[in-house]
């Protein structure tokens, strides 16, 4: 099992960033691939007017690849912030704000994959009071995806660079995905197995995968060291995808790796130029 039989998406927050937003869609598709994800794309904005997310839509549509992931609002991403649905006061109204919009842009390009940040720890707030902040937030994101029939993620990132948020592991992430489903009763939230993040945790990742493959809705890559493509570091990535097709896994791998001091198109050369378009 290698990387010819996954079905790989790009993050065109994190590949492609030289070309403006609404020129990154076709890139992807220059490059062969006909999927894409997104991190939140307006970061100053919870509730960007409707001229701008129909802009991205028919920048989209006019490339021929389909999203199939979006982050929900996340505050400064890239840059200090881990999500919002657990800042108490304005952060998490924006988070509140933005659900809708961004169930809706999902559900108007057929994206059936919402990611929901936790957020960082906030000094002098009860950690309690801002977990209970966070399970409200995402019962109400995970409604909101349960009504364009799509899933709600819940990603684990890593201590060394985001100190303070409070998911940095595969069990407190997948601990969070429990409590939702139970809180909900819609039994739409799902791991997102992010193998960097993780790796950079010391996690035991095949164990990770033996133990959370059937709860996991989405899967990133990059390399470690250094966030780079396949091949860069030291990580047995085709193993990695190949121990969870094994496993039972068939969704989407998003390519959430830094290009290196190059132009982005020519960050692809481990994935053979046919392998690229989903199957």
């Amino acid at each position: 099992m290698g990387f010819a039989e996954q079905r790989f998406n790009v993050n065109l927050s994190i590949l492609f960033t030289e070309l403006p937003l609404l020129e990154r869609p076709a890139a992807a598709a220059a490059a062969g691939f006909t999927a894409v994800e997104l991190w939140w794309p307006w970061i100053d904005s919870a509730t960007p007017e409707r001229s701008e997310l129909d802009a991205l839509k028919k920048a989209i549509e006019d490339a021929g690849v389909r999203l199939t992931g979006l982050n929900f609002y996340a505050g400064q991403l890239p840059g200090p912030d881990r999500g919002a649905l657990s800042i108490p006061g304005e952060e998490s109204e924006r988070f509140r704000a933005n659900i809708d919009v961004a169930a809706g842009f999902a559900e108007s390009l057929g994206c059936k994959a919402l990611n929901a940040l936790y957020g960082n720890r906030v000094e002098g707030v009860d950690p309690a009071e801002q977990d209970a902040l966070a399970l409200e937030n995402l019962v109400l994101a995970a409604r909101a995806a349960d009504r364009i029939g799509a899933i709600l993620l819940i990603e684990a990132l890593n201590k060394p660079e985001s100190p303070l948020y409070p998911l940095v592991s595969a069990p407190a992430a997948v601990g969070i995905v429990d409590k939702v489903d139970q809180a909900s009763g819609l039994g739409n939230a799902r791991f997102l197995m992010d193998l960097y993040h993780l790796s950079m945790n010391g996690e035991d990742l095949p164990s990770v995968i033996e133990r959370y493959a059937a709860k996991t809705g989405h899967v990133q890559i990059a390399d470690n060291p250094g966030r780079g493509a396949p091949g860069t570091g030291s990580l047995p990535l085709e193993d990695l995808l190949g121990r969870l097709a094994k496993a039972g896994y068939e969704g989407w791998v998003g390519l959430e790796y830094k290009p290196g001091d190059r132009p982005s198109a020519e960050a692809f050369d481990w994935l053979p130029a046919e392998a690229r378009a989903a199957r």
